[in-house]
């Protein structure tokens, strides 16, 4: 077992075998908590197989849908129902029909200024967890879904970016992105991130090998500095593998 906050690899055959293994690790933290669960979902191409497998029938009926609430850890300032929209994509994959409409926390988009938008979402937060002081011994989350961008980004943090080094505010206003689609966005920050029993990033696909080179070799990447407060994650599949390390697993 890796050390607390040390992230533990764990290779799957290919992508529809690590989707498997990221729902079976949400099912062991919903299992794992008798009571009100949060989990803090992603945007991106990663976890889109993951949703699916969530919202197919096998699945969908395990989850206690009355005890889990749905939150994101970064979204795009673009209309809710756009496809673009991180939080719409989890909706229309496996979330409406299914969790209570009270239970889905969306990031707000209506305001021009993101850093509106981020401190809307930081008094939700703040508001479900009871405080507005973080407690290392009572995580926000159970588990926080996370991926990593082909610049090292995670959540909208993004390298070199100032958001990166926030330490105090739970949430924060991205003015420009690094990355495609260039819209602003509001990101959770690392503490907040940090704050849950289990960080799980989902890595998978040939295009994603350069960078997961270089988050294996240490570079000090947001993707890196992501580390839950209990155990990080990282599922990877084949196909991201570096050369070097491919036939050792």
């Amino acid at each position: 077992m890796a050390a607390a906050g040390q992230p533990k690899l764990i290779v799957e055959a290919d992508a529809e075998a690590l989707a498997r293994a990221a729902a079976e690790r949400v099912m062991a933290r919903i299992a794992a908590n008798p009571g009100r669960i949060a989990i803090c979902l992603t945007g991106g191409s990663s976890p889109k197989k993951l949703y699916r497998l969530l919202g197919s029938d096998a699945w969908r009926a395990k989850i206690p849908w009355e005890r889990v609430h749905w939150f994101i850890g970064d979204e795009r300032l673009v209309p809710e129902n756009d496809p673009l929209n991180n939080m719409a994509v989890a909706r229309a994959t496996f979330l409406d029909g299914n969790a209570p409409a009270g239970h889905i926390h969306p990031i707000p988009t209506a305001a021009e200024d993101p850093d509106l938008s981020a401190e809307a979402y930081a008094r939700e937060l703040q508001g479900f967890y009871g405080s507005d002081q973080l407690d290392p011994a009572r995580p926000l989350f159970d588990i926080v879904l996370m991926g990593a961008g082909p610049d090292g980004h995670t959540a909208s943090l993004f390298p070199g970016y100032p958001e990166i080094e926030e330490t105090k505010r739970w949430a924060v206003g991205v003015p420009k992105a690094n990355v495609a689609p260039f819209v602003p966005r509001v990101s959770l920050t690392i503490p907040v991130l940090a704050s849950c029993r289990e960080m799980l990033f989902e890595i998978a696909g040939h295009d994603k090998q350069p960078i997961l080179t270089r988050l294996l070799n240490g570079e000090t990447l947001p993707a890196l500095r992501a580390r839950s407060e209990g155990e990080t994650v990282w599922l990877v599949d084949q196909a991201a593998l570096p050369e070097e390390i491919r036939g050792g697993h």
